[in-house]
């Protein structure tokens, strides 16, 4: 394991229990919830999983001079995008989506819970992800996080990709198109995630701008190299089925351009997110270790 990989892991795996003891207060306000929803609700939030998005929100705001009289606005921040991720997840891995047997080393929750308790559980996870905004976020930045959860997840963010993608099936995509569904479907939510930690931090509009250029180019990083590892790695590996964008016919960059050139377009997404935070200075050291973790990543 490389040095950056280490201090990556080590680093995620901080912000991971940091989440997860926040998720456990979160979770024990719903006392009223039926306990079957909520079971399905922890079963997938407490998956594990690298917690990237959450880390970015905190780093961001790290990284953007946030400190502990704004870090509940942050935290906040942190917990719903990872409640709006975990939802996609299991939304995907529905039949009428993927179909997936398989998340993060453990069967999907539609494979324990059946399908009619999945999409209830995402659905929940969608609004607890908007009321903890409203209730553990300051209020001066919560109509403007409210704004950039919703973009990002929302018809020209997460949601609006999926769709892209799944219509994209079996169909001969340009590189500008796939692109466009790769900006959307994965780009959409990690760029919120560093623009929610900079808002958080009541960040200047030309620092927010850079953190925007930051998470959009380590958005294309992380799809291209999650296209690559899905033709190169095993499920054991991964967590999950890999070798299931090309049964599907779905478009990819190996599948357009190559390994070898898919590789080269990573590493070039990589340096332009490190450049548009080369002004934070070592403010920013943590975000370029989760950014170079991203490419370097075998799973």
């Amino acid at each position: 394991m490389t040095t950056v990989n280490a201090d990556a892991e080590q680093l995620l795996s901080r912000h991971g229990k940091d989440l997860h003891a926040y998720f456990e207060k979160v979770l024990a306000r719903y006392n009223d919830a039926p306990a079957r929803l909520m079971e399905s609700i922890a079963y997938s939030l407490y998956a594990g999983g690298k917690r990237l998005r959450p880390a970015l929100v905190i780093e961001s705001f790290h990284a953007c001079g946030g400190d502990d009289s704004t870090r509940s606005s942050a935290m906040a921040a942190a917990a719903a995008m990872e409640l709006i991720h975990t939802f996609s997840l299991i939304h995907d891995d529905l039949p009428a989506m993927d179909n997936d047997d398989l998340r993060r080393g453990r069967p999907t929750n539609h494979k324990v819970f059946g399908e009619a308790m999945a999409i209830l559980a995402g659905d929940a996870m969608t609004v607890m992800a908007f009321e903890l905004l409203a209730i553990d976020a300051a209020p001066g930045v919560v109509g403007a996080m409210v704004r950039e959860l919703a973009s990002g997840a929302g018809p020209e963010g997460m949601i609006g990709g999926q769709v892209l993608d799944m219509e994209g099936e079996s169909k001969k995509l340009d590189m500008e198109q796939l692109r466009r569904l790769h900006r959307m479907k994965t780009g959409a939510l990690l760029t919120s995630s560093c623009r929610l930690g900079a808002i958080a931090a009541n960040a200047s509009e030309e620092t927010v701008n850079r953190l925007s250029s930051f998470g959009a180019n380590l958005g294309l990083a992380f799809q291209i190299i999650d296209d690559i590892l899905d033709e190169t790695s095993t499920p054991e590996q991964m967590g999950k089925a890999t070798g299931k964008d090309a049964a599907k016919g779905k478009n990819t960059y190996p599948s357009l351009v190559g390994l070898d050139s898919s590789r080269e377009q990573a590493d070039a997404a990589l340096q332009a997110a490190l450049e548009s935070i080369e002004p934070l200075g070592k403010r920013g050291q943590a975000l370029q270790t989760i950014a170079r973790f991203v490419v370097q990543r075998t799973h």
